[in-house]
């Protein structure tokens, strides 16, 4: 935990052919309009659709196609519903056809749409419904589908020639109590949302739409983020109820983001070009122990105040921490093993990430203990050089290490945006 860094087109057919909804329109408006005999008018699939504006609009949609995927620099949404997924086949065609249905439906359902036009109510009764119906009536609320590719998936494929260097395994961190069944992956589709339903009914349809293909590996609920990704955004608490993300990167600093999140061209195969590496580790905090702890030690261990996320080595939250600062016993006045000296640049050799990281509750463990904590989330340009050496350090010597245990994990290569007329969901691993 980081508070400081903080081509085969398918035939147009009521599945796959349409264009997604015009912006702002209710799922619930959407089907009132078809019914109503309102053609929707647009481009095809076989087309592609028109790249979007960056950022997102006042109707609550945000552009699913653009340089970048949506999602990794969006000002981070309210919830989150992340889901790691495993191939039930090593067909590449099957893989390809369902990585271009996934496009259409997370299209459509990022726009404020249903699954397929009129799926939920409107097709055959005797027939499954194509939309699983429960986000009918919800606007969009800047719903962002983010796609990931882990190592796994290309060997799975025979594609071990696509992996790029950046995709690495992570090594084991001093302390680390990683279950399997809640680490790794061949894929991963992360949903963001300001409404936690609009998030579940997107991964819930994907999940469905994978039957015979994929299968669920594992998934996270998450809610309030743990991060701001825009200047916009206040700065959010985590579960210890310190600020966290102080100085996360933003969207608002291009040439930032240029160099410690996006992949350029040349660094990896084509498909890596404009993307990112996603690193996510579950991290369970023992929140009972925490509680039991007095302010000035919990102060020590973040080394920011509690109340105004203040460093502690003076001035306000978004100050500089002067690492060299002494207080009037003559001890650092940023204890030597604080969570901010240990995360920050200038420990980790001017290393940044990308934080979108969640609190969960996940009921409690069976022996009267929360199971709760934060869903770290992180993208990164270079994991072996940004996130490893930070986390390594973070894990030898970081005192809140005491009250923490990681206890999933796993990283995925994110491709880059769909920008490109007809492009859709890892296209680039079949050229």
């Amino acid at each position: 935990m980081s508070t400081e860094q903080d081509e085969r087109a398918p035939a147009a057919s009521d599945e796959a052919g349409e264009a997604p909804p015009r912006r702002g329109v209710s799922r619930r408006g959407l089907f009132g309009l078809a019914a109503g005999g309102v053609a929707l008018a647009g481009v095809g699939a076989a087309a592609g659709y028109a790249v979007g504006d960056a950022g997102s609009s006042d109707d609550g949609v945000v552009p699913f196609r653009d340089a970048h995927q949506a999602g990794i620099a969006t000002p981070a949404q309210d919830r989150l519903h992340f889901v790691a997924m495993d191939l039930t086949t090593t067909d590449k065609g099957a893989v390809q056809d369902l990585f271009q249905r996934w496009t259409l439906a997370a299209e459509r359902m990022t726009s404020g749409g249903e699954v397929t036009e009129n799926g939920a109510v409107g097709l055959n009764p005797n027939s499954p419904p194509t939309d699983t119906g429960e986000a009918l009536g919800l606007p969009a609320s800047s719903l962002t589908l983010t796609f990931g590719i882990g190592a796994s998936l290309l060997t799975k494929l025979g594609l071990g020639a696509q992996r790029p260097p950046g995709l690495i395994d992570l090594p084991r961190f001093t302390g680390d109590q990683l279950d399997p069944a809640r680490s790794g992956g061949d894929l991963c589709i992360q949903a963001c949302a300001d409404d936690p339903q609009v998030a579940v009914h997107a991964v819930r349809n994907l999940v469905r739409i994978g039957f015979g293909v994929t299968e669920v590996r594992w998934s996270q609920l998450g809610f309030g983020r743990t991060s701001s990704t825009s200047t916009s955004q206040d700065t959010p608490r985590n579960l210890f109820g310190f600020k966290d993300g102080t100085n996360n990167l933003k969207v608002e600093e291009p040439s930032l983001l240029d160099q410690h999140v996006w992949v350029p061209p040349g660094e990896g195969p084509p498909w890596m070009a404009g993307g990112s590496y996603l690193v996510a580790r579950r991290i369970r905090m023992h929140i009972e122990t925490w509680d039991r702890t007095s302010l000035d030690e919990q102060e020590k261990i973040v080394g920011r105040t509690k109340g105004e996320g203040n460093p502690l080595s003076g001035g306000g939250e978004f100050d500089p921490a002067n690492l060299a600062a002494t207080g009037q016993d003559g001890e650092p006045a940023i204890p030597t093993d604080a969570h901010i000296r240990l995360a920050s640049a200038e420990e980790t050799n001017g290393a940044r990430i990308l934080r979108r990281g969640y609190n969960f509750v996940d009921g409690s463990d069976g022996s009267g203990h929360l199971d709760a904590g934060l869903f770290f989330v992180a993208f990164v340009r270079d994991v072996g050089r940004q996130f490893v050496p930070m986390q390594r350090r973070l894990a030898r010597e970081d005192k809140m290490m005491e009250y923490i245990e990681h206890s999933g994990s796993a990283v995925f290569a994110v491709p880059g945006g769909l920008s490109a007329p007809g492009a859709y969901w890892g296209d680039g691993l079949f050229a």
